[in-house]
C-alpha cells in the first residue's frame, strides 16, 4: 500500500481489526497521519469494530466445567481435614478460579467478534458485487427493449431508410463520413447509426430532420470518438413528413437551428 488513499473500503476495517502486515499498516498510519478524511473512516471502522466485539454473544460453558469449577471452589473452602476454611477477602479481590476461567473465555470470544467482523466484510463485498450485477442486468435490458424497438422500426412498411454521405469541404469529413437513419413518420421514431471524426474541443455534431415545410428539427445532439459508431435512437413529433436529414457541426452542447456546415446530409427521394 502506498501513501495514497486506500482503494478499497475494506482496508480500513482490517487496520481496525489489526490484520494488517507491518508495511501495510505503516503506510496505511503514515497516510492517516496526513488525511482527515481517511482518519475519520479509520475512527469509523474502529468503532464498528468495538460495537461487533461488544455483541458477540456470551459463551455459555459446559456442564463438565460447571462441576471441575464446584469441586474446585468447595475444596478451596474446606481446611485440612475437611473443615471449613474461612474464604480470604484478598482471594476474592485476586479473583481465583473466576479469573482463569475468564482469561480462558475472552480468546473464544474475541476470535468470535473477529470472524464476525471478517463475515460483516465478507457480505459487504458481496452487497457491492449484487449491486453491480443488477445494474448491469438493467442496462441489458434497456439494450435489448432498444433492440427490439429498432428490429420492429426496420419491419415497419412506413419506415424509410435514409442514407447520409459527407459533403465536399466539410471540415474533417474528407469524405469519409457516413450514416444511416430509419425514419417512420407515423411513429415519430427514429434510429441513427453512423461514424464520424471527432469534433473539436468547443464542437458537437447535431442531426436535424428537415421537414417539407417549416424550420429543421432537432433529432439529438453527439460527440463520437475516433472508431467508434454513434447510436442514437429519439422520439420526434409525430406525423412530420420528412424531405432530408442532415448533421451539421455546431457549437458544444447543440443550437436551437442549424448555424454551422453540413457535414452529412440524405435527402428522402
Amino acid at each position: 500500500m502506498s501513501n495514497e488513499h486506500p482503494t478499497r473500503p475494506e482496508d480500513f476495517d482490517l487496520c481496525a481489526l489489526g490484520a494488517l502486515d507491518d508495511a501495510e499498516r505503516h503506510a496505511f498510519e503514515s497516510h492517516i497521519a496526513s488525511c482527515a478524511d481517511c482518519a475519520e473512516k479509520l475512527a469509523a471502522a474502529r468503532g464498528r469494530v468495538a460495537i461487533l466485539a461488544f455483541a458477540a454473544p456470551t459463551v455459555a460453558p459446559s456442564p463438565g466445567v460447571k462441576e471441575s469449577l464446584m469441586r474446585q471452589v468447595i475444596a478451596s473452602a474446606e481446611g485440612p481435614g475437611g473443615s471449613a476454611a474461612r474464604v480470604k477477602p484478598e482471594s476474592v479481590a485476586d479473583g481465583g478460579i473466576f479469573a482463569r476461567w475468564w482469561a480462558a473465555l475472552l480468546p473464544v470470544a474475541t476470535a468470535f467478534a473477529l470472524a464476525t467482523v471478517l463475515l460483516w466484510l465478507h457480505n459487504e463485498q458481496l452487497n457491492r458485487q449484487l449491486a453491480d450485477l443488477r445494474n448491469t442486468i438493467e442496462q441489458q435490458k434497456q439494450e435489448l427493449a432498444e433492440t427490439r424497438h429498432q428490429a420492429d422500426l426496420i419491419a415497419a412498411r412506413e419506415t424509410l431508410v435514409v442514407p447520409l454521405w459527407s459533403q465536399k469541404g466539410a471540415p474533417d469529413a474528407h469524405g469519409e463520413g457516413h450514416a444511416r437513419v430509419l425514419y417512420n413518420a407515423k411513429e415519430g421514431m427514429m434510429t441513427y447509426d453512423g461514424w464520424l471524426p471527432s469534433a473539436p474541443a468547443d464542437k458537437s455534431y447535431q442531426l436535424w430532420l428537415v421537414p417539407m415545410s417549416g424550420a429543421p428539427i432537432s433529432a439529438g445532439v453527439f460527440n463520437p470518438q475516433n472508431g467508434e459508431m454513434s447510436h442514437m435512437m429519439k422520439k420526434l413529433p409525430a406525423g412530420v413528413t420528412a424531405k432530408a436529414f442532415a448533421v451539421s457541426l455546431e457549437p458544444a452542447g447543440g443550437v436551437p437551428q442549424p448555424t454551422g456546415p453540413m457535414v452529412l446530409v440524405g435527402p428522402i427521394s
